[in-house]
């Protein structure tokens, strides 16, 4: 794919700082013009390696696309004009496609030299439009860069591209980009935060913070103080450390029953309230600790099995609370384990043109109501934003022997069932994917002392280097030689140190 164009967002930064976010995301997430564009934020860009009088100029002039947004102030001088009149300025010798919008019906409460900047723009014959906030400034910015890209570029998008980015645009939650200027980025998960820095693709790691690389994705958004961050409520999300303390709506309940239907008591609950990385991985500890886990016997494997396949309750789990409505503070995500099944429920219906019946053919562009939500837990490889989700829940429920997943709608809920085996625990397909599963060729490499190991390991759950040399009457290296090579093959893992060494079988719980 050639190289993306780069648009260049030019304003007063700190005066329209929630306009600049909204025109880099709405970049950064829309489908079409995340693969033929990229945001460029000065602030966000990083430090140059010389020294430069005006080094945001030279950010401009490897830019395609110039973007200005005016609003009353008009920012301190930089040499007698200011950076952004800089900016402008050299946008137009540059002979750049220029997109410039006016916050405000009128010029009324403008300061005198925003005032005279406009006129400039109106003199060299720049046409320009006007803007209330950044909720209608997005729809006018979609329309403005596809026709750019199309009649500058020859990058055209499709009807079907234009409806799916309109559609977007319409249902994007206004609730994930909200403010909390109460809320620094002290107060989020660091390691999470430093986790999601370090899966940037560049070279980005080291001259910037984790916080300026969330600002980059319009996850943080800039304080009274320049160097200062707060939160967005998709970063609160994402990596607050108790979310539903600020938003209850965000706390994720989970029962589980012994019976096919709710009953009064629960021989489990668990109410989740923390990041969601975190949060996934609770509920999936939880359900592994619900569910029954009956052992199946192939060939030297004695495998574990899951009574639900982790890839599908996975998928439902990151369908529910990443397209979830979030702006319903009302309801919650439910997770209900039966006897027969597991339910998933998250509030909301699908987004329009998505129905019930194009999810279950498969046939559907992806759509998210929180793309800033989806976006970061696809960097931190929590999911696909491919639109493939139901498709790999249904191929792992298959794959494991049990019918597909039911799609339904209930009472303002989008509810996903997966059916279970409901005891018949025959159906279930053990996994060749494994941890430690051996494999025809990697049996045949084994020696007989070898094969009894793995059987002793699958009876008593490990094996020491002592109890070889006992048993099979060998020596200390025979014996190592014996474990190197069921280590080398990752059927059996160390676990220990010193004396209390111990072989298990490669992903046996500890």
């Amino acid at each position: 794919m050639p190289d993306k164009k780069r648009i260049f967002i030019s304003s007063v930064q700190k005066e329209l700082e929630l306009e600049r976010a909204a025109v880099s995301g709405l970049i950064a997430t829309d489908p079409f013009l995340m693969q033929h564009c990229s945001p460029i934020l000065f602030e966000r860009e990083p430090a140059s390696s010389r020294p430069a009088s005006m080094p945001y100029l030279d950010r401009l002039r490897e830019c395609s696309v110039y973007v200005l947004l005016v609003g009353t102030e008009y920012g301190r001088p930089d040499g007698g004009l200011s950076a952004t009149h800089h900016e402008y300025r050299l946008a137009r010798e540059l002979k750049l496609p220029s997109l410039i919008f006016l916050k405000g019906m009128t010029d009324e409460g403008r300061l005198p030299e925003t005032r005279a900047f406009i006129e400039e723009i109106k003199k060299a014959g720049h046409t320009y439009k006007r803007f209330h906030d950044r909720e209608d400034l997005k729809p006018e910015m979609l329309r403005a860069l596809l026709r750019t890209l199309a009649e500058q570029f020859g990058i055209q998008a499709t009807s079907a591209e234009q409806n799916e980015s309109e559609h977007l645009i319409e249902a994007a939650s206004s609730f994930e980009t909200a403010m909390l200027r109460d809320v620094p980025v002290s107060e989020l998960d660091q390691r999470l935060i430093e986790e999601f820095k370090g899966r940037i693709p560049g070279d980005i790691h080291e001259t910037w913070s984790a916080a300026e690389v969330l600002h980059a994705r319009g996850l943080l958004l800039r304080c009274d103080h320049p160097a200062a961050f707060c939160a967005s409520a998709a970063a609160l999300v994402l990596f607050g450390e108790h979310p539903a303390f600020r938003f209850p709506q965000c706390e994720i309940l989970v029962d589980a029953y012994d019976d096919t239907r709710i009953s009064g008591r629960p021989k489990g609950q668990l109410n989740v309230n923390a990041p969601l990385p975190h949060a996934l991985e609770e509920i999936l500890a939880f359900i592994d600790a619900h569910t029954f886990h009956p052992r199946r016997v192939v060939g030297l494997n004695s495998i574990r099995l899951n009574e639900y396949p982790q890839a599908a309750i996975r998928e439902a789990l990151l369908n529910a609370v990443a397209h979830r409505n979030y702006e319903d503070a009302s309801r919650k995500v439910f997770v209900r384990l039966f006897s027969n099944r597991i339910e998933i429920a998250s509030p909301g219906y699908p987004l329009k043109p998505i129905t019930l019946a194009k999810l279950r053919k498969g046939n559907y562009r992806p759509c998210s109501r929180n793309p800033l939500i989806a976006q970061g837990l696809c960097i931190l490889d929590k999911m696909e934003q491919r639109g493939t989700g139901f498709a790999r829940m249904r191929d792992a429920m298959l794959n494991h022997g049990l019918d597909p997943p039911v799609l339904d709608q209930q009472d303002g809920f989008f509810v996903v069932t997966l059916p279970g085996p409901a005891g018949n625990y025959d159906r279930l397909r053990p996994p060749t994917d494994a941890p430690g599963f051996i494999t025809p060729a990697m049996e045949a490499r084994l020696n007989e002392r070898q094969r009894r190991i793995v059987m002793q390991i699958q009876e008593g759950g490990s094996v020491t280097n002592k109890w070889i040399r006992d048993t099979f009457n060998v020596v200390r290296d025979t014996a190592y030689r014996d474990i190197q090579l069921l280590l080398d093959l990752h059927i059996i893992e160390r676990r220990g140190r010193g004396r209390s060494i111990r072989y298990v079988l490669t992903g046996e719980r500890a």
